[in-house]
């Protein structure tokens, strides 16, 4: 029995979904490395601690992600139930709202730097700030274009499946990306 199109490019599509949680993991796994480094290193001495407010972007901006992902599972919802232009519109929204994100943690960095909280310093529990919120933002910028990707995907004519299945694999990474921030806010948080 020959499979139709549709079973053939749900087949396809099952490694792209397997590399996406392989990326996923391998993330977690570096986080999960630098947040323990940064654990050992304040550990052998308590003066080794951040010792500084964070700046109140900071709870701001995850404001916005968490408001990002509210949007990106409504748009994924929308593509699920072939609502294109509602899906058009919660993109968007999400795309802003990761823009937004980006935005104010860069002025996170500002306030910092103008506070001399510098990423070369003798306290490298301070550096560790910048390296991990650093490498969210690169994941941020990754997810963005994966946004922008699934946005202009909107406007092509393409089967229904690989629609659902691109909208499937922003929002899952997109969530990731929302738990991550939420995961290093609460981590810097404690160990302000």
């Amino acid at each position: 029995m020959v499979p139709s199109s549709v079973d053939q490019d749900r087949l396809n599509l099952r490694p792209k979904k397997f590399l996406m949680w392989l990326f996923i993991i391998t993330s977690f796994m570096l986080f999960a490395a630098l947040t323990s480094g940064f654990i050992v290193y304040t550990a052998g001495d308590p003066s080794r601690g951040i010792k500084m407010i964070l700046p109140k972007l900071f709870l701001y901006s995850s404001i916005a992600i968490v408001a990002s992902s509210v949007t990106m599972h409504l748009a994924y919802g929308a593509a699920k139930k072939l609502q294109f232009s509602r899906q058009r519109l919660f993109l968007a929204i999400t795309i802003v709202l990761g823009i937004l994100f980006f935005v104010m943690q860069l002025l996170s960095w500002r306030g910092l730097i103008e506070n001399g909280v510098y990423f070369v310093n003798p306290n490298a529990s301070q550096s560790f700030l910048y390296v991990l919120t650093g490498a969210h933002l690169l994941h941020i910028f990754a997810g963005l274009i994966v946004l922008l990707t699934s946005f202009a995907g909107t406007f092509k004519s393409v089967a229904q499946v690989k629609n659902v299945f691109r909208m499937e694999m922003a929002a899952i990474f997109w969530h990731f990306l929302d738990i991550l921030w939420i995961y290093l806010y609460v981590f810097l948080l404690l160990n302000q």
